[in-house]
């Protein structure tokens, strides 16, 4: 969702900006299509980037967690008790728990390594649906204000454009705070504001440019 918003608020900014510089409804098509393709393809590769150097960092610590277990157990099993201890167990607890797991098990692994680093290897994501995921639901978003430019032009595409993307925005924000247990009318409404607040900053930027150059 959070794609679908940065496409929708991304767009429709350049959209206007471009639509109040007076450019024709060509070029603000072409502005539109430019943006889509370029912040889509850009979310992509920085999600596949971030994913994958997560991924990376994370295989290298476990790496380095099961040398130092084979090397120097104690070392690690005092640090696994030092951790469960600040998170609340009884000294006496913690050590029992801590020497549970035999030493070359796997799950002893995972659990120093949830416990100690907050590393969960289980959940480190894929770079590949990471890259998809965004490039798709950037292009969803994006394509929103620039739809009614392929079928009307000037102040009727620019209020319709709008107007979606404000619809949309809604609709984005109130889910997003529905799922985080906040107010869906109050985290709608902002975000409705954001898109507002955006949208005449640029066409007016856009306006004043259009007027200094013609």
């Amino acid at each position: 969702m959070l794609g679908v918003n940065d496409g929708l608020v991304t767009n429709l900014c350049l959209i206007l900006a471009v639509a109040g510089a007076n450019a024709t409804p060509a070029s603000v098509r072409l502005a539109g299509f430019a943006s889509l393709i370029a912040g889509a393809f850009s979310m992509a590769a920085g999600e596949w980037v971030s994913v994958r150097s997560q991924a990376e960092l994370s295989g290298g610590l476990l790496a380095e967690l099961r040398r130092l277990i084979g090397r120097n157990p104690k070392l690690v099993l005092d640090q696994l008790v030092d951790e469960l201890v600040d998170d609340g167990f009884a000294r006496d607890t913690a050590r029992r728990a801590s020497t549970e797991l035999p030493l070359d098990e796997d799950k002893f692994l995972d659990f120093t390594a949830r416990t100690v680093f907050g590393v969960n290897a289980a959940v480190l994501g894929s770079p590949v649906t990471a890259a998809v995921s965004s490039l798709a639901l950037f292009s969803v978003g994006a394509l929103i204000p620039l739809a009614p430019w392929l079928f009307t032009q000037g102040a009727a595409g620019v209020a319709i454009s709008v107007t979606l993307t404000a619809i949309a925005s809604l609709f984005v924000g109130g889910l997003v705070s529905w799922w985080s247990g906040n107010s869906t009318i109050r985290g709608g409404g902002r975000q409705l504001a954001i898109v507002v607040l955006a949208s005449a900053i640029t066409y007016g930027i856009g306006a004043l440019f259009g007027t200094a150059i013609s």
